[in-house]
């Protein structure tokens, strides 16, 4: 799908502890000004972003862009809400999947194809407390095997 070439610029580590990730989509995002020339320089956070459908759009909230350094009056908030760049059809399936219930849409990367962002959004299902603590299982179980190797 993706080649080497992309430059990543943020990851959510924490959706996938938190949450059962499927259907994974990527999508355009609605950028001003400013706000590309800072992702650039790695200015960009979707720890506690979520997406919403509102009138037929997807939005991304809550994620921070740094203001560019060099931008003074023509940079924009950077909690603003942005518009993800999907087709009404892909929009309507994210719609009734949420409707149907216990479903949520999170960003899980940010980054760079021929110099456009891009987002790429999962449907996410919440973890129990016991499920999260068998990911901690799983991955204290990984590290030992991997440690036991090296020696």
């Amino acid at each position: 799908m993706k080649s080497s070439s992309n430059k990543i610029i943020a990851q959510n580590k924490k959706a996938h502890f938190n949450y059962f990730l499927s259907d994974f989509t990527e999508c355009g995002i609605e950028l001003k000004g400013t706000e590309i020339k800072s992702m650039r320089r790695n200015g960009a956070t979707i720890g506690d972003s979520y997406v919403v459908i509102r009138n037929g759009e997807a939005e991304i909230i809550n994620m921070y862009i740094k203001p560019y350094e060099q931008g003074n009056i023509f940079n924009h908030d950077p909690l603003r809400n942005r518009k993800l760049l999907l087709h009404k059809k892909e929009i309507k399936w994210f719609e009734i999947k949420i409707k149907q219930g216990g479903f949520t849409v999170v960003p899980t990367k940010i980054y760079l194809v021929r110099g456009k962002a891009k987002v790429e959004i999962a449907l996410a299902k919440g973890k129990k407390l016991y499920d999260k603590r068998e990911t901690i299982k799983q991955r204290d179980l990984k590290r030992s095997i991997k440690e036991g190797g090296d020696e």
